[in-house]
């Protein structure tokens, strides 16, 4: 979940911070002044795959992604960026052109017309429904069509009191959940609860964990960060996975809907319409490393340093927090829902919570003067 991890160093101290973009063929380094006192105790140099930074704490050494490699003799201070507690550093790198393939986004990109599957909860990994085979696994229309509806047609919307449901041999994909048929067995493995008119939760039987929506009564939605899907080969039950790997499978469906769709702002919605969370991807080719201070050159992080410290591919986010706005981000909140410039994200309230502490939580991780941008608050989450 942290941009590094550091199991021996639990601070919100910033001691290095390294930005690398890879469209750009250029980086920012950050070096603390309790770690160095000036620019000129700072040296940095190509590893064999790697950027080292030298400072009077000692030596660091950043594994980069393969393919990406510091450009000797790049580095150079900024005094005009530096501020009292930071100096700032640009450089310059290099990148071969490889046939690096985009982070999977799960769910979405698993499933396949005439292939068997089987569906687990996510939480507790029991078996959900009985094994499907697909006729037709289909596209959804965004989830913003039908706040555009009346572009398209020159009569009232045809679509006002209608819903799209999935046949029985139907998988319809949504940006961030699946609509299938029920089968026997959901009466077993699968509880409801209605907590508003408008939404009727699917739940775990086993762990009660929410998965989803009941959209019918012959119809499900279930979330993509709520159940595993496998390829039903033998009988073995799939091995589980850590919740944050879940979690950040969204930094995968964000860029790929950013791609696809060709918008960079997203509204992560709860499922009874309201806007949790407000995102703006600002780029999409960082490779980003972020080190406590008292993890560089310190005697207790010799565990740290006995594996590799490596920059990851990450994304860059500027964040409002919906119900924490102050007065100038409810503007921007204002702002965004008169004009809808935003692709909405339906996810349990649960999902919406998790992901808030990522995003929270890496904003704690970034230098001082990294954390906001006007309005914004900054983030990263890792692909």
């Amino acid at each position: 979940m942290n941009m590094m991890e550091h199991p021996s160093c639990n601070t919100r101290g910033v001691g290095v911070f390294l930005e690398l973009r890879k469209r750009l063929l250029s980086g920012l380094l950050i070096v603390s002044k309790e770690v160095a006192g000036s620019a000129d105790h700072v040296l940095v140099t190509r590893g064999a795959s790697s950027l080292v930074v030298r400072t009077p704490r000692g030596q660091l050494e950043l594994t980069l992604p393969t393919g990406v490699s510091f450009t000797e003799g790049s580095c150079i201070p900024t005094p005009g960026e530096s501020s009292e507690e930071e100096l700032h550093f640009r450089l310059r790198i290099t990148v071969e052109q490889s046939s690096h393939k985009e982070a999977s986004d799960c769910v979405t990109e698993t499933l396949r017309a005439k292939q068997t599957y089987c569906f687990y909860c996510q939480g507790c990994m029991t078996r959900l429904l009985e094994d499907r085979v697909f006729k037709r696994v289909l596209p959804l229309p965004n989830g913003s069509w039908n706040a555009i509806v009346d572009d398209w047609c020159c009569h009232p919307d045809p679509f006002a009191s209608k819903k799209l449901l999935p046949r029985a041999d139907d998988c319809l994909l949504g940006d961030t959940f699946v609509l299938l048929a029920r089968d026997s067995s959901c009466t077993q493995t699968l509880t409801e609860e209605k907590p508003c008119r408008r939404v009727t939760f699917v739940s775990c039987a086993s762990c009660s964990s929410v998965l989803g929506e009941a959209v019918s009564p012959e119809a499900l939605k279930l979330y993509v960060t709520q159940v595993v899907v496998e390829p039903a080969v033998g009988d073995p039950r799939p091995a589980a996975l850590s919740r944050q790997v879940y979690i950040l499978t969204l930094a995968a469906r964000l860029l790929k809907l950013s791609n696809s769709l060709s918008t960079f702002h997203f509204s992560v919605q709860t499922p009874d319409g309201n806007a949790f969370l407000l995102l703006w991807l600002l780029n999409s080719d960082s490779i980003i490393a972020s080190v406590p201070e008292k993890c560089v050159g310190n005697d207790s992080s010799s565990a740290v340093h006995s594996s590799p410290l490596r920059a990851a591919r990450a994304l860059k986010l500027l964040y409002i927090t919906c119900s924490d706005a102050d007065a100038p981000q409810r503007e921007v909140v204002s702002h965004w829902e008169t004009s809808v410039i935003a692709h909405p994200l339906v996810l349990p309230l649960k999902v919406c919570e998790e992901l808030q502490r990522v995003i929270n939580h890496s904003h704690s991780e970034l230098p001082s003067s990294m954390r906001s941008m006007r309005s914004y608050q900054v983030a990263y989450l890792r692909l």
